[in-house]
């Protein structure tokens, strides 16, 4: 049996969908220009992991977060989990590269 829910719902869970598809396409770009920066990394003899960058990349939406009225403590952990990701793609491209 389907329930009815109220248009007001309806309406924000479009919403809700279509600002995820927003994200995914931020994410797949996101990624595109990590690609580059692998090549950029192999090129130069860098390492996957720099922490002093993954520090202001995380300090940089946190603090955005708080001036955009977003959850600081979510935007922390979702950027962690993400940025954590890109770097172990990094790592083992480059770690390809090298073997």
């Amino acid at each position: 049996m389907t329930k009815q829910h109220p248009a007001e719902l309806t309406k924000a869970r479009i919403e809700i969908d279509a600002i995820d598809r927003e994200m995914v396409l931020l994410l797949a770009r996101r990624q595109l220009v990590v690609q580059q920066v692998i090549a950029i990394k192999k090129r130069h003899g860098l390492p996957g992991l720099i922490p002093e960058r993954v520090d202001e990349v995380i300090n940089n939406v946190v603090r955005l977060a708080m001036q955009s009225g977003a959850s600081p403590v979510l935007v922390r952990k979702l950027w962690t989990l993400m940025v954590d990701w890109f770097v172990q793609l990094e790592e083992r491209e480059l770690q390809a590269f090298v073997d």
